[in-house]
């Protein structure tokens, strides 16, 4: 069986195998998408719980819609309407999201590990919407189904992350998934951005921006995490932006194919130029929409479901 987990809390921790099985039930997903199919019926009857502890857009409503569109009751929580602002603790409030009959509870929080913690509490699948700067497994899963669904196989495929590495959630899990798929990642920023011990992680690390991008066939730009900075890493952003931000003239220096991508949040003018981020070779908005289809696979898999064997609600 290639997917017998009840939670998912890293890419860290998948096989290459489990992480294609959910690339090919994101697919199968995304044709039926295609084909305007009805709501399936997957998860119908059971509840799935956004507990969103941090602010989210992207995140939040690509796994409402991946639940509707699975059949599944859904109830979203932010932090501004949940009891934390009163002084509970993260165990409390999940358990008593599971003692009112929760199935499922999709969890972002600030703190690394806090999908881990829950999944060792509760009897129900956990899936890691991100944590602190761990991890954003979901996102990582999403940007390799989009570089695969525009350059095929990702071995040996040269890819660029580019901007704050040391913060990013969605660095990690990026990195763990393209080097699990063979491709050939550099991480670039400023010095204090991206630390030398990346190497570790099976990737090149670079400071210089020119070099890092030639011949890359992937570029994929991250905003500066303020918010997890406990002080300031380089100067000013109009500082980053000069000498790191990509604009025309650093898109030149890029193979003429190349795709660019990003997370989201954009921060335009600051790590991309808006017409770079609306340009041709940009699949910004194709990740968005490859967030529903990965995350109905996500959503399925942990309920111990698939594609194959679900059926159009009536």
């Amino acid at each position: 069986m290639l997917w017998n987990r009840r939670h998912l809390l890293t890419l860290e921790e998948l096989s290459l195998d489990e992480i294609r099985h959910v690339h090919a039930t994101a697919a199968a997903f995304k044709r039926d998408l295609g084909r305007g199919g009805k709501k399936l019926a997957a998860l119908a009857g059971q509840t799935v719980v956004n507990l969103f502890l941090e602010p989210s857009t992207r995140t939040r409503l690509a796994f409402e819609m991946a639940a509707r569109r699975l059949g599944a009751d859904v109830i979203s929580f932010d932090a501004a309407s949940s009891s934390t602002t009163k002084g509970e603790t993260l165990r409390d409030t999940a358990e008593n999201i599971r003692a009112l009959g929760a199935d499922m509870i999709v969890l972002r929080h600030s703190a690394a590990g806090s999908p881990l913690y829950l999944s060792r509490l509760l009897d129900i699948p956990v899936v890691n919407a991100g944590d602190g700067a761990h991890e954003h497994p979901t996102q990582g899963l999403l940007d390799t189904f989009t570089m695969q669904e525009r350059l095929g196989s990702l071995r040996g495929r040269k890819v660029v992350i580019l901007g704050d590495i040391l913060f990013s959630r969605v660095a990690r899990s990026n990195i763990h998934a393209l080097t699990k798929l063979g491709a050939a990642v550099t991480v670039v920023g400023p010095a204090t951005l991206v630390p030398g011990w990346f190497r570790a992680l099976g990737v090149t690390v670079s400071h210089d921006l020119r070099g890092a991008l030639a011949d890359a066939e992937v570029v994929m730009l991250l905003r500066i995490q303020h918010e997890r900075q406990m002080v300031g890493m380089f100067p000013s952003l109009g500082e980053y932006t000069g000498m790191f931000g990509l604009n025309q003239t650093r898109a030149s220096w890029l193979n003429p194919k190349a795709i660019i991508m990003h997370p989201g949040p954009i921060n335009r003018g600051v790590e991309i130029d808006s017409e770079l981020a609306d340009g041709p070779n940009s699949v910004i908005l194709e990740q968005v929409t490859n967030g529903i289809a990965v995350r109905m696979a996500v959503l399925s898999l942990c309920a111990g479901v698939s594609p194959e064997g679900d059926q159009d609600i009536q």
